[in-house]
């Protein structure tokens, strides 16, 4: 498979500006982690509720695991799947998986075996880092089962359950990955020698990061980035957000995703700050660690400060940390930023839109107005740009509805394994398509206003339509299916199933169907969660559902309460 480079997607004239100006760096991940290790070394990094490491023992951790993958067998170039909840080991794994010179591909606790495996297969991984078990799911016996098929996935490597590993045995008499613990792997060697041993590190430069992104197509994407690619997103928000060595990062959102990975990690760690990542959400016991850990700075999807508006009592809770709260994934009603500024009056609510492509987009800053939270998704970085496009590609007039397109030094070098996909996204001036609709008024803020890919965003995860689609138009009971977004007060939008049943008298339910889907490897969230049936769809000319029309009637129904969803 052709791995896309820097000289790909940017020239030479670009390239130097953002050397130049700072937004890409010399420095690797390794080569960041190890100074900020010299000269902070036993300020806490990461904690997780559970676990605590200082930068001292984030890089000493991640050179014996490095160590241990090159043993065994990982070189430059491989890919290597972590899977983890938000726990301390991720910043450890990435940091190692970076300093062997291997790429990194994180997949989110949630995904099952049908979205894990097409990573596996898409990336062509070699070992993988998971959980034994997590919230009740058994994600080793997943990759057990994944890697039996898959004999280029030689390894298995779990984190915080050593019984685990020595119950499962090494192959239990079958074929596939080995399975090992993170601490059987890592290698008993000082920082010196692990140096040493490692050689020099790939450069910021070469490919550091694959994440998947589900957009039109019925499977996910792989996003190739370089560090410097994502270092430069995060250096970037460190100056919107005016970031110091003081902030302590506070990551509810899943860190195998582009929000967390470059906001909980990154973000504060280029900065010398702290992060607090927490691996099940649950908003009273979010604003109790907030207190606990004093955090000062989130960035997390909206449904999360709506859940910690809803939970927060002034005479239990202590939020006085908190300075800024930064909503990504989708708009921020206005009524939210005005309910969060009367409760919090010394946080800044910022919004920010972005996706896995190109990091952020645009964003609100703390030296905006404080209304333009109100009224916009932020306006482009320094070193980056927007435009508001037609079809065409070419920019539209000030307040005019068009495709937010984007050019900069955070965007992928492109789509893995998919050359013409990349392609396609390009206007002829050399931006980036987001697919995403806004609009852009005269000062260069951007209001998101709807979407031109047919996907749903439920609480700041995408969900891929046609994916649903696809499985359910399987289903003996289905003759024709379409899903779509209707709006939520909470996350924005959840799943709703229109089906037309292949036996009227015997209709599916909502519970099979989910069911149905879940047998099939698909995340419970990315479920539908309401059903409707119909007679037919409503078609054009040409044959296709008219989707706008099932939005409306969905969306006005809703809006009346009268027709309760069939269950």
């Amino acid at each position: 498979m052709e791995i896309p480079t820097v000289s790909d997607r940017y020239d030479r004239p670009a390239v130097d500006h953002y050397y130049a100006s700072g937004r890409w760096g010399k420095e690797t991940l390794g080569q960041i982690l190890a100074r900020q290790a010299g000269e902070r070394g036993d300020k806490t990094f990461i904690t997780d509720g559970d676990a605590s490491m200082t930068y001292r023992q984030v890089y000493e951790a991640a050179l014996r695991l490095a160590v241990g993958l090159k043993t065994r067998g990982v070189r430059a170039g491989d890919r290597v799947a972590v899977q983890l909840p938000n726990w301390a080991e991720f910043a450890v794994a990435a940091a190692a998986v970076a300093r062997v010179g291997a790429v990194m591909v994180p997949i989110m606790p949630i995904y099952r075996r049908d979205e894990v495996g097409h990573v596996l297969d898409d990336a062509d991984v070699r070992a993988v880092v998971t959980p034994a078990t997590f919230k009740g799911f058994d994600h080793l016996g997943m990759f057990r089962s994944l890697a039996a098929d898959r004999p280029a996935l030689h390894s298995i490597l779990v984190a915080r359950d050593d019984a685990a590993v020595r119950a499962s045995g090494a192959h239990a008499g079958g074929p596939g990955a080995e399975v090992l613990s993170l601490s059987a792997v890592s290698a008993d060697i000082e920082p010196s020698l692990a140096e040493v041993t490692l050689g020099s590190p790939v450069g910021p430069d070469d490919p550091f990061v694959i994440v998947y992104t589900s957009g039109t197509t019925a499977r996910p994407k792989g996003c190739l980035h370089t560090f410097n690619t994502y270092a430069s997103g995060a250096r970037a928000l460190g100056t919107a957000f005016g970031y110091t060595e003081d902030d302590v990062q506070f990551g509810p959102s899943p860190i195998t995703h582009t929000t967390g990975l470059v906001t909980s990690v990154l973000l504060p760690l280029l900065h010398g700050g702290a992060t607090h990542v927490m691996p099940e959400w649950d908003p009273v016991r979010g604003l109790a660690e907030i207190a606990r850990y004093r955090c000062s700075v989130a960035v997390a999807a909206t449904t999360f400060l709506q859940m910690a508006l809803e939970a927060y009592d002034p005479d239990r809770h202590d939020a006085s940390s908190l300075r800024v709260w930064v909503c990504a994934g989708a708009p921020i009603p206005r009524s939210l930023v005005e309910r969060a500024r009367a409760l919090l009056p010394d946080t800044r609510i910022l919004s920010l839109y972005g996706r896995s492509e190109n990091l952020t987009t645009t964003t609100c800053t703390v030296g905006d107005d404080p209304e333009r939270a109100l009224t916009s998704d932020g306006a482009a970085l320094p070193f980056s740009q927007v435009q508001i496009v037609d079809e065409a590609g070419e920019p539209v007039p000030a307040g005019t509805e068009g495709d937010i397109a984007y050019k900069g030094p955070t965007h992928m070098l492109g789509y893995l394994g998919r050359p013409e996909d990349t392609a396609a996204l390009f206007t002829p001036h050399g931006f980036s398509r987001s697919g995403d609709l806004g609009v852009m008024d005269a000062d260069g803020f951007v209001r998101v206003t709807g979407r031109t890919k047919d996907i749903i965003i439920r609480g700041g995860m995408n969900i891929s339509v046609r994916e649903i689609e696809d499985l359910l138009a399987a289903h003996q009971a289905v003759r024709a299916v379409a899903v779509v977004g209707m709006p939520d007060e909470r996350l924005g939008e959840r799943a709703c199933c229109y089906v037309v049943p292949a036996d009227p008298a015997d209709p599916p339910t909502l519970p099979e169907l989910k069911e149905y889907l879940q047998n099939r490897g698909i995340a419970l969230q990315k479920t539908p969660e309401r059903l409707e049936l119909l007679d037919a769809m409503p078609m054009t000319a040409t044959g296709k559902i008219q989707k706008h029309v099932l939005r409306q009637e969905i969306a006005q129904r809703i809006e009346r309460t009268e027709i309760p969803a069939r269950t």
